[in-house]
């Protein structure tokens, strides 16, 4: 295919659970339905792959950290496969920056987990491992086939070619809002946009928390004005609405940079008055995700736009733990905006330092998946007796877990969240890496950030800042950028 990633059909989700078959052997069906155990984990690999000695992993916080049970994890992991595990995990809000600097400094592991823009740069700089010899044909392809979620892995490919997995759906953001502070302002949950200032009107001038304040409140956070990777716009939706602040295609496929768009215009003045009103957190640029995790559970403010599933669980019971009121409204999106947008996945990658990419390959990535202990291992909280997510949303699994310990455990707020964000998403376009989108892209992204932070938080005109990009040559770029796209 061509080098445009595919776009990913979304999923919907599916709370039974899909029993897998795993190859076209008696035993290998015979692992699909009870899933790989420690004793056979081992015997299921390709004799073809050698066995590692040690594997060195770069992860972000998406796995369980030091404090909350990574040891556990390591010990667990290394006694099902008897391989050395070695865990580089930066702090999450730093991560890329450290992935960056590793690409940069060729002090790279063996495997590293990638957003999906950094996903196509580095494979098109050959920094990746072409995996598709290991997958094609292997045990891992016959679950993802049997559970119906090929087309996770194939949109994926590059030039016909296979860099990474992804273990779950890429899932996205949905808004929720805390019922006690609707109730507490009297209003209802908001179905267009002016409905939405209201609310955020009453949450930053009123006394949504009940305290007997006025005004000691807001509106919403965000971890920035913008995302650093597709969709971008996914913590904030309401004021982007038709907005979007990078490459899109559009109906007759030709591609164009939406941030060079009226309507990105349209949405910073949405941005800028919210900001200006006091409505939006102050301290929104430089804001991580646990910032406004924070915050939200120490009732500042009301409107918090998050993962949908597992996370309509964590962030009321974390509210209860803080002594606040844990009933949370998930909203469907806007009457503006329309649709939520999905992600592409994360996707774990083999780099092109490592020295035995077929044996990490079976005993690293196709165990991700099996169905059974170890991908139970990804999934929950090594040290939690209540089912706590690990990496691996069992809500989201490309793979499902043969025997899930945990299906009891999901509630209906995040059933309902997850319904809500299926029923009104689509998936983000993700374009492919050129030599102009490889040349331009970072310093062009950096350019569109400051314009973004001058506009909304400095208050500045937003056609002068438009003129003050076009001088930096950031409308160069852009047009390098899109004619590149299209010419593929």
């Amino acid at each position: 295919m061509n080098r445009k990633l595919r776009a990913i059909t979304p999923i919907i989700l599916s709370v039974a659970l899909l029993l897998t078959a795993c190859g076209n052997s008696q035993e290998a069906r015979s692992i699909g339905k009870k899933g790989l155990t420690k004793e056979n984990v081992v015997a299921s690999v390709s004799k073809e792959a050698a066995k590692p000695d040690s594997i060195t992993i770069m992860v972000d916080g998406t796995l369980v950290t030091q404090e909350n049970g990574r040891d556990e994890f390591e010990k667990r992991w290394e006694d099902l496969t008897g391989i050395d595990l070695v865990i580089i995990q930066p702090e999450h809000d730093v991560y890329y920056e450290e992935v960056s600097k590793a690409f940069e400094e060729g002090n790279l592991p063996d495997v590293v987990l990638l957003s999906s823009t950094y996903y196509t740069t580095y494979a098109a700089q050959e920094m990746l491992a072409d995996i598709s010899p290991y997958y094609n044909g292997s045990e891992l392809q016959s679950r993802i086939d049997e559970a119906g979620k090929s087309s996770l892995i194939e949109g994926l490919e590059i030039n016909g070619k296979l860099y990474g997995i992804s273990p779950t759906r890429g899932n996205g953001c949905v808004t929720y809002i805390k019922k006690a502070w609707l109730d507490n302002v009297g209003l209802d949950v908001p179905t267009n946009y002016d409905e939405y200032m209201e609310v955020l009107k009453a949450f930053t001038e009123g006394d949504p928390d009940g305290d007997g304040i006025d005004g000691n409140t807001y509106g919403v956070s965000a971890a920035g004005i913008i995302n650093n990777e597709a969709p971008y716009i996914n913590y904030l939706p309401e004021f982007y609405q038709d907005a979007y602040p990078s490459f899109y295609e559009k109906e007759d496929g030709t591609w164009a940079d939406g941030f060079m768009d009226d309507a990105m215009k349209a949405a910073l003045v949405r941005l800028r008055d919210a900001y200006s009103k006091g409505y939006m957190d102050k301290d929104i640029v430089e804001n991580g995700t646990g910032d406004c995790r924070d915050k939200f559970y120490a009732n500042e403010y009301g409107i918090f736009t998050y993962w949908a599933g597992t996370w309509a669980k964590t962030l009321s019971g974390k509210l209860k733990d803080a002594g606040v009121d844990g009933e949370l409204v998930t909203m469907p999106p806007l009457k503006e905006t329309g649709t939520y947008l999905e992600r592409v996945a994360p996707v774990w990658c083999i780099t092109s330092a490592c020295d035995n990419p077929s044996g990490v390959y079976k005993y690293f990535l196709e165990t991700m998946n099996d169905g059974g202990e170890i991908e139970e291992l990804w999934t929950y909280s090594p040290i939690s007796d209540s089912y706590a997510k690990n990496h691996i949303d069992h809500l989201l699994a490309t793979v499902a877990l043969t025997n899930d310990p945990g299906v009891d455990s999901i509630t209906e707020d995040q059933a309902n969240a997850l319904k809500i964000f299926n029923d009104n998403s689509k998936m983000a376009d993700l374009p492919y890496s050129t030599d102009a989108y490889s040349l331009y892209y970072e310093e062009l992204m950096g350019l569109k950030k400051e314009l973004i932070k001058k506009v909304v938080v400095d208050g500045a005109d937003i056609e002068a800042s438009y003129a003050e990009f076009e001088t930096a040559n950031g409308a160069y770029m852009s047009q390098a950028i899109v004619d590149s796209l299209n010419a593929e």
